[in-house]
């Protein structure tokens, strides 16, 4: 699809009209015209505006021109999974895990390498052989190749520690010790939790990017503990496989 059709079909599926989509970006009539009928393609600072309004990557805009990838974890960028800066305008060179709110959320690619791995192997692709595609690929990745430019000389990887022994220190009982947060969308993990007036509750945000892990209970049994934190807040959780029949353990203010 070009990129012309691309943007007739993002403002007619709005239901906008040629003017009014003019007056969110600040050109004439005329210019989104031209765009639509080919003549002309919409420069960067415009495209820019068009990601954010639509909540489409510039790589969509374009026609999808090629396959772009995340430049921290090497995953395909999809819209879905567009990283996102703090004020909301999408990031289009890294998705929601590796990149949050303006933070890049690893700082230490072995640790990256495992995490991927484990959603990498299958059947046809052992662990051995993701673990060593992946040290081949990721230092070609542009995070990594500047990442003394990038990166906040560890400020991140300090409140993640912090956040850890907060969590650690509410001693939970059945709840091992907690050694690593990784980051997670809120649409993977946003459960309904029962209230006791029987009604539920979501307490995440599905486009937010949170830490948390899943730590199995000393306890034994089909239940696990989940864990789920922010700045904001810090949440507990138990539940079955498949985040089935999810119990709220504890939810708490920083």
């Amino acid at each position: 699809m070009d990129t012309k059709d691309v943007i007739f079909e993002l403002r007619t599926k709005n239901g906008l009209s040629q003017d009014e989509l003019a007056e969110k970006l600040f050109v004439t009539r005329q210019a989104v015209s031209r765009w639509e009928n080919g003549e002309t393609v919409p420069n960067t600072e415009t495209l820019k505006l068009l990601s954010e309004l639509f909540d489409v990557s510039i790589n969509t805009l374009l026609g999808a021109p090629r396959q772009q990838i995340c430049q921290c974890c090497g995953m395909p960028l999809e819209d879905e999974i567009i990283s996102r800066e703090k004020d909301g305008t999408p990031n289009n060179d890294y998705c929601k895990w590796c990149y949050a709110d303006g933070n890049y959320t690893y700082s230490d690619m072995d640790e990256l390498i495992e995490i991927c791995v484990g959603h990498m192997a299958n059947k046809d692709f052992t662990e051995e052989q993701a673990r060593a595609y992946l040290k081949q690929a990721l230092p070609k990745l542009d995070y990594w190749k500047r990442y003394e430019e990038l990166s906040d000389n560890g400020q991140f990887e300090e409140f993640k520690k912090k956040l850890i022994d907060e969590i650690n220190e509410l001693n939970i009982e059945g709840m091992p010790k907690l050694e690593r947060l990784n980051a997670l969308v809120g649409s993977y993990v946003n459960l309904a939790y029962p209230l006791p007036n029987g009604t539920k509750v979501k307490f995440l945000d599905d486009q937010t990017t949170y830490l948390g892990n899943q730590l199995e209970s000393e306890f034994g049994g089909e239940r696990c503990f989940g864990v789920l934190a922010n700045m904001d807040f810090i949440l507990v959780s138990t539940y079955e496989a498949g985040g089935a029949n999810p119990e709220l353990v504890l939810y708490k203010k920083r």
